[in-house]
């Protein structure tokens, strides 16, 4: 690889054979949590890529037994507390889903274990999702206490219809790769061992492909996605707004202390004129 992949240390970066780059969220002691420096080298990552000659497709994974267990809770309470911090979220937050979007090189996800938060993200914006049969994907924003942001709003209805996503987003209840698979969330659904060596086998495909005409259609299926782009910055803005409200402090407290939140403790009583969301 060029110099441009010295500037990554929070991933772990592989070119292999074939122009495939290998990409691994490499902290297997916390599931592959996602920091505040893991969150911006994924973000930009997909610049570079796209500008980058040798790679031809990209495959994403997670080391140990897991794909990415989402964002870490020292960065949530940064988010609870910092109003610069918020916004300069939002903006990331935003930057990683339409950078993924606008990256010309096909992408596939090879979602290995659980997955969740900005990880998840990756794992269905991904042009093609290979998931483990069992591994549980869960989008967690509202048993935390914010709205679903991240890519939910652009991606899930789409994939799965809405009476799915909202059901699965609205709820928090986790989902198979195998029921995933079957709702049309992602791709594929393989045994646990075939989850990598299924995904780098259709990289190999695409990477020895009509360059142009794949990622001239790759162009063309996310102008669904750019249609849905005020649905997802609403959502995101939402989501940085919650960061800010009383309902996150129990959502992270109930975590931390692994019990059931309490979130009707948390509602502001409106008085009668007051305008209710």
């Amino acid at each position: 690889m060029t110099d441009w992949h010295r500037h990554y240390t929070k991933l772990k970066l592989e070119m292999l054979d074939g122009g495939i780059l290998q990409i691994t969220f490499d902290r297997p002691e916390a599931m592959n949590s996602i920091d505040r420096e893991t969150h911006t080298e994924i973000t930009r990552i997909w610049r570079d890529i796209d500008d980058a000659p040798e790679v031809e497709a990209v495959v994403v994974t997670g080391a140990g037994r897991a794909f990415s267990a989402g964002g870490d809770f020292g960065w949530v309470e940064n988010l609870m507390n910092d109003h610069a911090e918020r916004v300069s979220s939002w903006r990331e937050t935003r930057d990683l889903v339409y950078n993924i979007i606008n990256c010309r090189k096909p992408v596939i996800s090879a979602i290995n274990g659980p997955a969740a938060g900005a990880g998840l993200v990756v794992g269905l914006l991904a042009d093609i999702s290979v998931v483990s049969k069992t591994a549980k994907l869960v989008d967690g924003h509202t048993r935390l206490g914010v709205a679903a942001g991240d890519a939910a709003a652009i991606i899930w209805p789409l994939l799965c219809g809405m009476a799915k996503a909202k059901y699965y987003l609205m709820t928090c209840r986790p989902i198979t790769g195998e029921e995933a698979e079957r709702i049309g969330l992602v791709s594929l659904a393989v045994e646990p061992d075939q989850v990598l060596p299924t995904a780098l086998e259709i990289a190999a495909e695409l990477a020895n492909g009509a360059t142009d005409a794949i990622a001239w259609t790759k162009y063309t299926m996310n102008n669904w996605l750019r249609s849905a782009g005020p649905t997802f910055d609403t959502s995101t803005a939402l989501e940085m707004l919650g960061f800010a409200g009383p309902e996150v402090r129990e959502g992270v407290a109930s975590h931390r202390e692994k019990r059931p939140p309490n979130f009707r403790g948390t509602r502001v009583q409106k008085g009668k004129d007051e305008p209710r969301a």
